[in-house]
């Protein structure tokens, strides 16, 4: 593993022995960005001049700002009202300078001159400037602007990619901004890079929590009760708060049926239609009646064995539980292509069509999936002396359903 910029040789050994995913995975700067695109409107803010070389000369001449050369035709990122102090004899405040790179590597972390505005940062805000970031994050947050929390956060984490209280923050802060809703993408790329980083913090910080907490609602609310199971486990035995304590005892009563109906639809993502349909034709009796996905991978199981009636009662179900399911409105279509009425086809294609292009906000399974602890950035951060690295085990993906083309009747 490559030096990591900020981090001292202790660090990064000890990230070395705890990191078991290639830098592509865990490293922001190197990660595939989901989240930055959502974020490029920020950078109309900006205008971008250089530092004169009359200006470079003397900034190494004081001890203050110290030798900036390498900054010699470097575009620096000013904001409209900070021109008149840029070509002021004083000039512009350092500082301001340094927060505007931290919003522009914010925006995007793999910025062409990310490593100049880096060192640039370091040199100016102080050796603690992660933490400051952070700091101007939280803050945000608290004033639930997260789009700023959430480039302070992106920021923090180009210095240092594993830095736990960035790390929380940053999928804390994302979990905020898609339960506000917004369009299909939108929600979708902030709930994968918030379950992505709750995932790389269980893994590079094993001791801490509310990772754990926090991840068992993301499953909870994937259908994933067996990983939800395991990972609040693991928070029972780690956490020292008796009240999220007794709360995660309870939710684990609670999924014990959801288990069971998670076992059948296993065997619908397994195409074991018929045995998915032994186990969860019976829910359909109890209270789990109104839990859609129960009648989706019901419908699944019926429309891939040639029960279209059933299948059709079941996504029709669905949708008056959650009528903005795409995935249903799809099956619907096969269906109804399959069996020659195009009329009600044509129906839930432009009802699909419609929802994608309009505002979209996720539907929860039901309503076990609230996680309680919702101040925005509560400290329930073990200290300092506990938050030792150490090895964990890659977590599994989870599985997609996968449907074997319906062959075309002779």
């Amino acid at each position: 593993m490559p030096g990591i910029f900020g981090l001292s040789k202790k660090e990064q050994r000890a990230i070395e022995a705890a990191i078991t995913r290639p830098s592509y995975e865990t490293e922001i700067r190197k990660r595939p960005d989901r989240i930055g695109q959502f974020l490029q409107k920020y950078l109309q803010k900006f205008l971008f001049d250089e530092f004169s070389d009359s200006y470079i000369s003397r900034a190494g001449r004081n001890e203050r700002v110290g030798n900036i050369d390498y900054m010699k035709g470097i575009p620096i990122p000013l904001r409209k009202e900070d021109f008149e102090a840029f070509y002021s004899d004083e000039g512009l405040s350092v500082l301001v300078i340094a927060e505007n790179m931290a919003w522009i590597i914010g925006i995007d972390p793999k910025f062409q001159y990310a490593d100049e505005y880096l060192r640039y940062m370091e040199q100016n805000f102080s050796k603690k400037v992660d933490e400051y970031l952070v700091k101007e994050a939280k803050d945000a947050g608290e004033n639930s602007d997260y789009d700023d929390a959430c480039i302070h956060f992106r920021a923090a984490l180009c210095f240092k990619p594993f830095y736990l209280d960035a790390m929380y923050g940053y999928a804390r802060c994302l979990r905020k901004m898609y339960e506000k809703g917004g369009s299909e993408k939108y929600v979708g790329n902030f709930k994968a890079e918030s379950f992505d980083y709750f995932e790389l913090l269980t893994e590079i910080h094993p001791k801490f929590s509310q990772a754990f907490y926090y991840l068992g609602y993301m499953y909870l609310n994937m259908g994933l009760y067996a990983k939800a199971k395991l990972v609040w486990e693991e928070f029972i035995n780690k956490t020292m708060n008796s009240k999220d304590k007794r709360e995660i005892k309870t939710r684990l009563q609670q999924i014990e049926d959801p288990l069971i109906v998670e076992e059948g639809y296993n065997h619908v993502l397994a195409e074991r239609w018929e045995k998915g349909i032994e186990i969860l034709e019976p829910y359909l009796e109890t209270s789990y009646s109104k839990w859609w996905p129960l009648s989706y991978y019901l419908g699944v199981a019926y429309s891939c064995t040639g029960m279209n009636d059933e299948a059709i009662t079941r996504f029709e179900k669905v949708l008056k539980l959650n009528p903005s399911h795409l995935e249903t409105m799809y099956e619907l279509v096969d269906i109804y292509n399959s069996i020659g009425k195009m009329e009600k086809a044509n129906k839930y294609s432009k009802k699909a069509a419609l929802i994608k292009k309009g505002g979209y906000k996720e539907k929860d399974s039901d309503d076990l999936l609230e996680a309680s602890n919702e101040s925005f950035f509560a400290d329930r951060e073990l200290p300092a002396a506990d938050r030792n690295l150490s090895v964990s085990k890659d977590s599994e993906k989870p599985k997609k359903l996968k449907k074997p083309e319906k062959e075309k009747d002779e």
